[in-house]
């Protein structure tokens, strides 16, 4: 039986780089799984969920006029596994982030429709309160008495 691409198939870890991990399939076949496809989730260090020697589970993405297989193993993952897409958790409710820091998607939380006439003053209030506290930032470093020059004026 050939290879085909949409087709998942078994094989074999057998060598790991920083930008993927090479597969040995049936036949006698080498394809490669990038970096971005070895999990639903962002992988820094691919050691961390691929070992040589290693079974895995991967789906035929293409293969090129060359033979380079390229192959995907979180497509390859049952749909419950899958990170829901930005479609799917829009209608959600909102994810709390991860961790600190993180950055993921989170709809507005919003109790009824606004004004233009609110919108901008919410915003000139903002903007106001930021302003006020640069300008007071600035003035107390004035006052704390350091002076980038190396020598004094008398």
């Amino acid at each position: 039986m050939g290879l085909e691409v949409g087709m998942i198939v078994e094989g074999k870890v057998t060598g790991i780089t920083k930008f993927g991990a090479f597969i040995d399939l049936e036949g006698g076949k080498t394809g490669m799984v990038h970096i971005s496809e070895v999990a639903p989730t962002y992988v820094n260090d691919i050691k961390e969920f691929l070992k040589e020697g290693q079974s895995v589970k991967v789906k035929i993405l293409g293969i090129s006029d060359e033979g380079k297989i390229s192959l995907s193993i979180k497509k390859a993952l049952p749909q419950q596994q899958k990170k829901p897409s930005f479609n799917q958790n829009r209608n959600s409710s909102p994810r709390q982030p991860s961790r600190p820091g993180s950055y993921e998607w989170q709809p507005q939380k919003r109790s009824e429709p606004s004004s233009f006439e609110d919108m901008l003053s919410k915003f000139k209030q903002a903007s106001d309160e930021k302003m006020s506290d640069l300008k007071r930032g600035a003035s107390e470093s004035r006052r704390s008495g350091y002076s980038r020059r190396g020598n004094s004026q008398k």
